[in-house]
């Protein structure tokens, strides 16, 4: 009987342990306002192709240089560009502002692959782990230059 009370009490600790939703949104806001920025992204991009906008925006921007390849993007592909670069800001964002200072490595990674799986109609994905690859590298670089 003595064993199990003490997995009971273990049990209780842990609970008592768990953060709240509250709790964690306070510790924490930068992830969900990523994610919500990812929503708004994503409602924003689907309003714009609803109401016949999308192909302007996209034309216009495609004349800038470097971004000629946006026009290519079907709807879904850049839903998920834009949630790719939201991510590597999120990235910036933990690397500099000391008080939302998270590992980055896996968020760096998953926003590569989005951005390498939106631009996957014209660009390898050998050229894509390549860069992800590089930013993993320069991810660890830069945390090492900013502990304290």
């Amino acid at each position: 009987m003595g064993e199990s009370d003490e997995k009971f009490d273990e049990k209780e600790m842990e609970k008592r342990e768990e953060k709240s939703p509250e709790e964690k949104w306070r510790s924490d806001p930068l992830g969900a306002v990523i994610w919500a920025i990812i929503l708004i992204w994503a409602g924003v991009v689907f309003l714009l192709d609803n109401l016949g906008y999308l192909d302007q925006w996209i034309e216009t921007l495609s004349d800038y240089q470097g971004l000629q390849f946006l026009a290519e993007l079907e709807i879904w592909s850049l839903i998920i560009f834009g949630a790719g670069i939201i991510l590597l800001i999120e990235v910036l964002i933990r690397l500099i502002v000391p008080a939302y200072r998270r590992p980055v490595l896996g968020t760096t990674i998953f926003a590569m692959v989005l951005i390498g799986i939106a631009l996957s109609d014209f660009l390898s994905w050998t050229v894509v782990f390549s860069v992800i690859l590089i930013l993993a590298g320069i991810s660890i670089l830069v945390r090492g230059f900013t502990r304290r």
